[in-house]
């Protein structure tokens, strides 16, 4: 479980800093539906303020729900597209939401809110004298140094050397400090030894690592859980009651996001979850290892996070398909292909810039997944777009580089190679024993490196109620506690 254990002195110091910077929290209630439950006083002066601005008000459109648009927008329904059938080639209903119109431009602005505010209003973290640091392979650095400005204190942002020029350029006005590990996505074992570097060394740092937090399990859980539940409910009511949630297929990153599966699970208990991950380095599918090019999944491990156990499917994707087709959805020649040569409407063209490199992941996992378990028109399957092509101009600039101009024999080529050719290889549904497989997989990072307890890891598989299912209920008592410090505030 969250710890929620009070420790008042550094409370106090937090509540005091809140009033010297008219900092006020949204509750988990807040953040699922903000339309009905955030006080018109502060929707009124969301009204000038713009989506990415440092203002403490922002913390309030940490949710699926903004109105798509970059300044002064309020709240609507959850922020997704249905993908069409002329680009999937599939009778199957795939639902994407979109991570672009969250501050920073990605949900993971939410996660590592989840994992920030249960220390912020116990006083686990003092703000006024220590720095969050956020361990990453992209995004959830961006975010957490983001509500970390938001919130008025320091942060320490840590990502690999090698991700996108656009992370690092922005980072340099949001973080106080930025530590550039090693390598790339795969390196995420140089991130832990960086973060524990910092823990023995400094007495200024409180680290704040997804893949073990369950505070970013909670927040998927509770608020991208039932933003998909509620899209789902949307598109029901546009094609008819008849259909049927068949699954949420998710690249496995940090795992966070596969919490909204959990709850999807309980909603629709025929539902299923599939992980996604990189053919290139296959640790779920086959203990494999390697490099890959699909920013933000990182690898050679299982996250802590990660409810092993509630998960039916295993899938990877090569990472030359997500790369060529970066190009077919943002090049003009690409999108002129999909419009004149495949029926893609303009509109629908023009969306797939929603699309960050684990976004065309996640479209090609649920893709797999419906062909597999060979879905009908009367299937609905979700996945989430964590970020847009906006993150990636600088890697659409080294591919033409690399590979020339593109054309529409390249865009015929990357379409008929990378899209419409997907099939079901590489593909593992997990029975009781692979699940088993896989959550052992936790020991060697979790244990063997990174000092939990045998008995934790235990837990996780043998007593549920204790670990994943106690979290779960967690919201409820954490929105007590932003409350009681929102009234101390008094703003």
């Amino acid at each position: 479980m969250i710890d929620l254990t009070i420790y008042k002195e550094s409370l106090a110091k937090n509540i005091q800093k809140a009033k010297e910077n008219n900092i006020i929290l949204p509750t988990f209630k807040q953040m699922r539906h903000p339309e009905e439950n955030i006080p018109e006083k502060i929707k009124d002066k969301l009204k000038t303020i713009g989506l990415w601005d440092v203002n403490p008000l922002n913390l309030f459109r940490i949710t699926w729900n903004n109105e798509p648009v970059m300044n002064g927008g309020l709240f609507g329904k959850p922020n997704f597209i249905e993908l069409p059938k002329a680009l999937t080639g599939i009778d199957a209903k795939i639902i994407c939401m979109v991570g672009k119109y969250f501050p920073t431009g990605c949900h993971k602005v939410g996660a590592s809110f989840g994992c920030l505010v249960p220390r912020l209003v116990t006083g686990q973290f003092n703000s006024a004298e220590q720095k969050a640091v956020w361990p990453s392979t992209g995004n959830y650095c961006r975010g957490g140094a983001f509500n970390s400005k938001l919130l008025a204190c320091d942060s320490v942002a840590i990502l690999p050397e090698g991700m996108s020029r656009e992370r690092f350029e922005w980072l340099e006005t949001i973080a106080s400090e930025i530590i550039a590990t090693a390598g790339t996505e795969s390196n995420v074992k140089e991130i832990f030894d960086k973060t524990n570097e910092l823990r023995a060394t400094r007495d200024d740092v409180l680290i704040f690592n997804q893949f073990e937090e369950m505070g970013n399990y909670l927040w998927h859980y509770e608020v991208t859980g039932n933003a998909v539940s509620d899209a789902f409910l949307n598109i029901s009511s546009k094609y008819g009651s008849n259909l049927n949630f068949a699954g949420i297929c998710l690249m496995s990153g940090s795992a966070g996001s596969l919490a909204s599966g959990d709850h999807l699970k309980q909603l629709y208990p025929k539902s299923k979850i599939a992980v996604g991950e990189a053919l290139q380095c296959p640790t779920i599918l086959n203990n494999g290892f390697g490099d890959h090019r699909i920013e933000g999944t990182g690898d050679k491990h299982i996250p802590w996070v990660h409810n092993v156990k509630n998960t039916d499917m295993a899938i990877a994707i090569d990472d030359n398909d997500s790369m060529a087709l970066l190009r077919l959805f943002n090049e003009p020649e690409g999108k002129k292909y999909l419009t004149d040569e495949l029926g893609v409407s303009k509109e629908d063209a023009d969306h797939l810039a929603y699309m960050g490199i684990s976004g065309i992941s996640n479209m090609l996992c649920a893709i797999k997944f419906a062909k597999y378990y060979e879905l009908t028109e009367n299937d609905v399957v979700a996945t989430v777009l964590t970020d847009s092509v906006e993150m990636y101009i600088s890697r659409l600039e080294e591919l033409t580089q690399a590979h020339g101009e593109y054309t529409s024999l390249k865009a015929a080529v990357d379409y008929a190679k990378h899209l419409e050719a997907v099939k079901t290889d590489n593909l593992l549904e997990l029975t009781y024993t692979e699940r088993k497989r896989v959550h052992n997989l936790k020991y060697y990072t979790w244990v063997e490196q990174q000092g939990r307890c045998v008995n934790e890891l235990n837990d996780q598989w043998y007593h549920q109620e204790k670990t994943f299912e106690s979290v779960q209920g967690q919201a409820e008592q954490i929105d007590e506690l932003i409350s009681e410090f929102n009234e101390a505030v008094g703003l």
